[in-house]
């Protein structure tokens, strides 16, 4: 008897499923038993039960690149090479630059989620897209102006939640704000999500299923296993592609509520809008920006405060600082100008950082055969990874106790001194550079200097160190729980 259309779909659908998990199964034993070189490192990686011994993958990449001479290792079977080297990271970020391109691999794993948003694209769209940022982000005005935003976010919103109850998600409250801050000051929008009855905000669910599967897709055995599983709607796949498309909505609902009701037109969002009708285009860049204002932020301050509550003397010495700038009125707000004499809390902001980046590690794809500074080669096609989470671990770059937080070692005769952008490459450095590096670091000191003059923070289980959801960016799992008490005589 003929098999009906529906069953012939069905029975390929099936025997390609089918064919895929015997795909899978096949690379995890040639991953696991047939390694393409004997060289040590790679036997190393490849029989190790790293989640037995370390939290998080980043932390063995940190022991492997912390045992090579040189701080690089090729774990061929992966086809990358992984360096925690300043000077590699200076040769792919400056002197190379136009050799070390996100490229078109990086580009399909992010493609369905950020399109053509300036962090998964490379050449003229790239340079387009930063300029127009740059005009945005680059001057004083701007910066004071991103300020007294996050200052009503903090003053309105922040600061009388915490005093209404005790037990919060401070990872969840710090995206939440972050998430508030960035549209307010973007898009000119207020999406309110840390209003006091914490309203269940549907883009950041659907943002961070996306950027936690499209982040799985990058450390899959074989492009093809993800590629295959997307075909067929199964799976991951297909709850990303559910993700992406709520995210779509969501961003393209932004870009209609601005030409319809329009609001602010010195925002980010109404200098892109000026310059393209493409509201597919407009929608990623929307995305993109979301990501970096929103996710980066958070996370730093997540870790900021899990650091802060294991290292108490640093909570007091920056209490003090912030009495001598700003004066005996602890509920007086800080200023942007007193805020930048604030070193000590400069100083354990980005001390922060270095242990615990919010982009813990950065890919780039070789356009043509090089050598790297260290004598690596490097062919053609190879993906190339620079580990800022591995580099804040090195005694080679930072010397003895590098797992210490110690705000002391960016201090100079009490004055913050920055580093090698090479040797801390948080923010990326050479012609990437972050943009909104500046905005982002007054908006992290605000929002630590206002919780810490006027509440105590236990974190529960600050005991254990964090563990990482997988995502564009750090995230810790299970979020960071903490009981929250106001200071006695703060209100």
């Amino acid at each position: 008897m003929a098999l009906e259309p529906l069953s012939l779909s069905w029975l390929l659908q099936l025997g390609l499923a089918f064919f895929l998990l015997l795909f899978s199964a096949a690379m995890i034993f040639v991953v696991r038993l047939k390694p393409s070189c004997g060289c040590e490192t790679c036997q190393t990686f490849l029989t190790s039960r790293w989640a037995l011994e370390y939290n998080n993958l980043c932390d063995w990449y940190s022991h492997l690149l912390a045992k090579s001479p040189t701080g690089t290792i090729h774990v061929h079977v992966l086809g990358n090479v992984i360096t925690a080297n300043p000077e590699n990271v200076e040769h792919m970020l400056k002197t190379k630059f136009e050799n070390y391109p996100k490229g078109k691999q990086f580009s399909a794993i992010l493609g369905d989620l950020l399109g053509r948003g300036i962090f998964n694209v490379d050449g003229d769209l790239w340079r387009f897209q930063r300029k127009m940022a740059c005009l945005e982000l680059g001057s004083v005005s701007v910066r004071s102006h991103a300020f007294d935003i996050v200052t009503s976010e903090i003053e309105s919103r922040l600061v009388p939640l915490l005093r209404s109850s005790s037990d919060f998600d401070l990872q969840d409250i710090f995206r939440r704000f972050s998430f508030d801050s960035i549209c307010r000051f973007s898009f000119g929008l207020d999406p309110g999500c840390l209003a006091p009855s914490l309203p269940a905000c549907e883009f950041a669910a659907a943002f961070d299923l996306a950027s936690k599967l499209s982040a799985e897709r990058a450390i899959a055995t074989s492009p093809l296993v993800w590629k295959v599983k997307r075909f067929l709607n199964l799976g991951s796949e297909r709850r990303l592609k559910q993700a992406i498309r709520s995210v779509h909505e969501l961003a393209e609902g932004v870009i209609r509520h601005k030409r319809e009701h329009g609001g602010a037109h010195g925002d980010l969002l109404s200098r892109f809008m000026g310059t393209t009708d493409d509201d597919v285009f407009l929608r990623d860049i929307v995305i993109s920006f979301l990501l970096a204002g929103r996710d980066t932020v958070a996370s730093a301050l997540t870790s900021f405060f899990w650091l802060l509550s294991r290292n108490p003397a640093v909570v007091d010495a920056i209490r003090e600082e912030s009495d001598r700038v700003i004066g005996g009125d602890r509920e007086e707000t800080v200023t942007f100008a007193q805020l930048r004499e604030m070193h000590h809390l400069q100083a354990a902001v980005h001390e922060s950082m270095r242990l615990f980046p919010p982009v813990q590690f950065d890919s780039k794809f070789c356009e043509n055969d090089d050598v790297l500074a260290d004598g690596t080669f490097v062919s053609r096609g190879t993906r190339v990874t620079y580990h800022p989470y591995a580099m804040g671990r090195m005694e080679r770059i930072w010397g003895e106790a590098p797992l210490q937080f110690a705000p002391e070692r960016w201090l100079e005769n009490g004055v913050f001194k920055h580093k090698d952008p090479f040797k801390y490459p948080v923010f990326q450095g050479g012609i990437r550079v972050c943009l909104g590096k500046e905005m982002a670091l007054v908006e992290m000191k605000a929002v630590a200097l206002s919780i810490i003059r006027r509440f105590d923070i236990e974190v529960i289980g600050s005991g254990q160190a964090p563990k990482f959801m997988p995502g564009l960016t750090a995230s810790i799992r299970g979020g960071l729980p903490a009981i929250v008490t106001v200071r006695e005589g703060r209100f």
